[in-house]
């Protein structure tokens, strides 16, 4: 079993991370279990004890003597992670049966479709988000990685029978990133920053063709039941298109005016069952931006319901320019923390 220590830090993007070396970490781990096993409660199960070892080591790893949520959430995701079997989520995992906006952007259709003024404010929303790690051991520094990611939303009119329910829009983002972690613990966090390239896209064509590509900066710090990320970004410039009907082109070229430059992620655990989240985007040369606070919470089992409220610009990619309030009700299928 690999048993290499995976750290991750993400808010509306968190992710995993490998803190030890794996040969290095073996022997200690080894070490450590011997150790623990010779004074432990014998009422603890093997899985407690391996946990004690695990935190123990990543707080040594880590220089720190407090391990925030994400660190704590990753020590259980651990014996997973390079599981073949098992899908590791990258950011939330969620479906909003319903949703309803104040201002459905029918004026991107008008020229596709003749059903556009048929759209209605009230559809389903979904996204799934996973990822890979690619690399097990060190790279460039003590705990670094490289990862793959993959996020696909979906905006779905589930209750416009008239126009037979389509599947009104659809982001496809995938990305590649490297993660190491910071000897830095500004007020007593835990830090790390990653570099990554993505690609976004919704997959259509002429008109209604939208995607860009981003290379980016994470500032990721953790602190007990809280989790921040500072995320800004350059988007990598393409060629005019010749004619609006050219396959070829920025399909958005103003697109930066209305998702900005940045995005700040929060993220916080109240009470071990409920959980608050916030990203914020603005441009501050166009006063143009946007919110999405998100709160899920228990309801039986290990089924949880997740809220949404959106207020802005780029909810999604056809409607970058489009600025519209939207709110959600559903389930989660994986938190953030």
């Amino acid at each position: 079993m690999n048993k290499s220590f995976i750290l991750t830090l993400s808010i509306l993007c968190f992710t995993p991370y490998s803190f030890l070396q794996a040969q290095s970490f073996d022997e200690r781990f080894q070490d450590c279990l011997f150790k623990i096993i010779k004074t432990a409660d014998k009422n603890k199960t093997l899985q407690q004890i391996e946990d004690d070892c695990e935190e123990k080591m990543a707080k040594e790893t880590l220089g720190t003597e407090q391990l925030g949520v994400i660190s704590k959430r990753m020590i259980k995701e651990r014996q997973t992670a390079f599981d073949p079997y098992v899908i590791t989520p990258h950011k939330m995992n969620y479906i909003l049966p319903i949703t309803l906006t104040d201002n459905i952007n029918q004026e991107a259709y008008d020229s596709f479709s003749n059903w556009a003024e048929h759209l209605g404010d009230v559809e389903a929303k979904f996204q799934i988000s996973l990822k890979v790690p690619l690399t097990t051991g060190n790279i460039l520094n003590k705990g670094d990685q490289l990862f793959f990611g993959f996020t696909l939303e979906s905006w779905w009119q589930l209750y416009t029978e008239s126009i037979s329910r389509p599947f009104r829009e659809t982001n496809y983002q995938p990305e590649i990133f490297y993660f190491t972690p910071m000897a830095w613990h500004p007020l007593d966090t835990n830090s790390g920053v990653s570099f990554g390239f993505e690609h976004q896209s919704n997959g259509r064509s002429q008109l209604i063709s939208r995607s860009w590509n981003r290379i980016y900066v994470n500032f990721i710090f953790e602190k007990n039941n809280f989790a921040l990320s500072f995320r800004p970004w350059y988007r990598i410039p393409e060629e005019d298109k010749v004619t609006t009907l050219s396959a070829t082109g920025d399909d958005n070229p103003d697109i930066d005016d209305y998702m900005g430059h940045f995005e700040l992620g929060l993220a916080y655990d109240w009470r071990k069952d409920y959980e608050i989240s916030m990203k914020l985007r603005e441009n501050f040369s166009r006063h143009h931006g946007a919110i999405e606070l998100g709160f899920t919470f228990p309801l039986w089992g290990k089924l949880r319901g997740y809220a949404q409220y959106f207020n802005g610009y780029g909810e999604s990619l056809i409607d970058y320019n489009h600025k519209q309030q939207r709110i959600g009700i559903g389930f989660a299928l994986t938190d953030i923390l």
